[in-house]
């Protein structure tokens, strides 16, 4: 059986299937290699290799770097055989590295993060694409603990990386740092600014997925919480509708509510016993038809009230007997 891929993947697989300008591309692969990219040296020769757990992120640094710098490269993977068994695939430039890092502004030993990435809203969108490749991750839809993160190994490149974001103008994310065992994250916790991040970064299909689910989610949460309500509005009148009707069944029973020295209390009274179930609105309704005027809510609540002061004296009068 195929193992069902991760919301995450999907993301990540579905940005790798995108076509970006140069100078989008150059951003984003500063920021992949800044945080994925290690130099190696080896027989008096420099190598830049760039780790993923990705093959089809992988072939798109690959490819991205070969179209750009035109450098060919090589692959090679390692496979650890604990629980988990992941594979890390490596990309291992072996030619031109000084050129393209140069180019791409990046320093490898220095956690601050080049201005050029942070000139104009495309260089930061390309900037963080590379970013979420190399380290992020996003919650699934299904799980209504909304959250995307991408996660750094060094703290003040971590603080670098939030400055950069909120120089982005177009959309406002203000994300938050927080140190997890060895590692800081940054993330987002508001599901319309995921989504707007997920748009961002060129994922505009898993962006429409989550905000379909998220809305249905909400839906449902709101269908609920009304049922709820409506379930604990009924509770309500039922058991206010249950102290009228055994107040009235006192006065009935001493003094008789045809004798009710008011038109307007004797027909409430007989209104209560033929609707049981029926709301202080509704009760307002049939009255304002009954006596051919109109007939507020509070004004059925204060006669309710007097019906009430005289089933106690009722009550009274009888434990004195």
């Amino acid at each position: 059986m195929e193992k069902e891929i991760s919301f995450t993947q999907e993301v990540k697989e579905e940005i790798t299937s995108q076509s970006f300008s140069t100078t989008y591309l150059k951003s984003l692969l500063a920021a992949f290699i800044k945080i994925n990219g290690s130099i190696k040296i080896s027989n008096k020769s420099t190598n830049l290799v760039l780790r993923t757990e990705n093959a089809k992120i992988a072939k798109f640094m690959y490819s991205s770097i070969q179209n750009i710098y035109d450098v060919q490269s090589r692959f090679s993977y390692s496979r650890t055989m604990n629980f988990h068994k992941r594979t890390t695939y490596s990309v291992i430039i072996e030619t031109k590295v000084s050129e393209i890092l140069d180019d791409l502004c990046i320093d490898l030993f220095d956690t601050k993060i080049n201005k050029i990435h942070s000139s104009n809203d495309k260089r930061i969108a390309g900037y963080l694409c590379g970013s979420f490749l190399a380290s992020g991750s996003v919650n699934s839809p299904a799980n209504s603990n909304y959250h995307l993160e991408v996660s750094a190994n060094d703290e003040s490149y971590a603080k670098w990386f939030i400055k950069l974001v909120n120089k982005y103008e177009a959309v406002e994310f203000n994300p938050k740092v927080i140190a997890r065992r060895n590692q800081f994250v940054i993330y987002i916790k508001r599901s319309d600014l995921i989504s707007s991040f997920l748009v961002l970064i060129g994922a505009t299909e898993s962006a429409l997925n989550f905000e379909s689910v998220r809305v249905d989610r909400e839906l449902s949460n709101i269908e609920n919480r009304l049922s709820n309500l409506d379930e604990a509005n009924y509770k309500k009148t039922s058991d206010t509708a249950k102290k009228q009707l055994d107040d009235i069944t006192v006065v009935d029973a001493i003094l008789g509510i045809e004798h009710l020295d008011n038109e307007k209390l004797t027909n409430l009274c007989l209104l209560r016993i033929q609707n049981e179930d029926a709301s202080m609105s509704e009760l307002a309704s049939l009255m304002s038809e009954t006596m051919g005027y109109p007939v507020s809510r509070s004004n059925i609540a204060h006669m309710f009230n007097r019906i009430h002061v005289l089933a106690n004296k009722f009550k009274g009068e009888s434990d004195d007997k």
